[in-house]
């Protein structure tokens, strides 16, 4: 019995709740390995490079737009599933997403993504929507500004970009929870796990509470003369976005 041993075994007599780990043994029984025979990896593995401005034909003048925060304001209804299975980054909020925001994640994912064995793609259109700004010092009038560069509005949960391939959860979240942090609105790594978790606990919560008077139930009903305090977009989606 050497030190090390001797050691664990005295442990174990000063305390009789460790002896039961210490002198434990058995077989140990292990999961099999994940099946990775039905994914195939594209042919380019990385994440496309998006133009910074989109291309118009000739004759065409760059059109300007109003602001339309609609196009970031309540739930994404269509992009908000992941189709791959797999991994990816989802936005928990609404906000835009500039050229630097793309290359910042193109990077990321490029540097750290093994491409033996995974693959990424983007759930995002390029930047697409104009945004106008006036020069330094002018004073208001004159009409509308020129156009200073453009975005790609977002949803709340839309999916930004999927990993796929030959790997696990663990080894991508390092690299999606960096992206995540680094996006200008509120996202986080998931998987397809955590998602249909997600929604299970949300149907669930939904089934088994108690309570009648939610925020539904009182802007449904006026109590208290909500409707004259609320916003509008309260009345579609009862203070879940903002």
């Amino acid at each position: 019995m050497n030190l090390y041993t001797s050691t664990k075994f005295i442990i174990g007599l000063l305390r009789p709740e460790a002896t039961q780990i210490v002198l434990s043994k058995g077989i140990k029984y292990f999961p099999p390995p994940k099946n990775y025979d039905d994914i195939e990896i594209p042919e380019r593995p990385r994440l496309r490079v998006y133009d910074k401005v989109p291309l118009y034909p000739s004759n065409l003048k760059p059109p300007k737009m109003q602001k339309r925060l609609r196009y970031m304001r309540g739930p994404e209804l269509l992009h908000n599933t992941l189709q791959l299975k797999q991994y990816g980054v989802l936005a928990t909020g609404g906000g835009r997403l500039r050229h630097e925001h793309f290359e910042m994640a193109r990077l990321q994912v490029a540097r750290r993504l093994d491409m033996k064995r995974m693959f990424a793609i983007w759930r995002v259109d390029p930047p697409w929507q104009p945004i106008t700004k006036k020069g330094q010092g002018q004073r208001m009038g004159g009409g509308k500004g020129a156009i200073d560069h453009y975005v790609t509005p977002v949803k709340a949960g839309r999916i930004i970009f999927e990993v796929g391939g030959k790997c696990e959860y663990a080894e991508v979240y390092d690299m999606l929870r960096i992206v995540a942090e680094r996006l200008p609105f509120k996202a986080e790594p998931v998987s397809q796990e955590i998602m249909e978790k997600k929604a299970k606990e949300e149907k669930w919560r939904e089934e088994n509470n108690k309570n009648k008077y939610t925020l539904k139930y009182i802007i449904q009903n006026n109590m208290g003369g909500s409707h004259r305090h609320i916003s509008p977009f309260d009345h579609k989606w009862y203070g879940k976005y903002l």
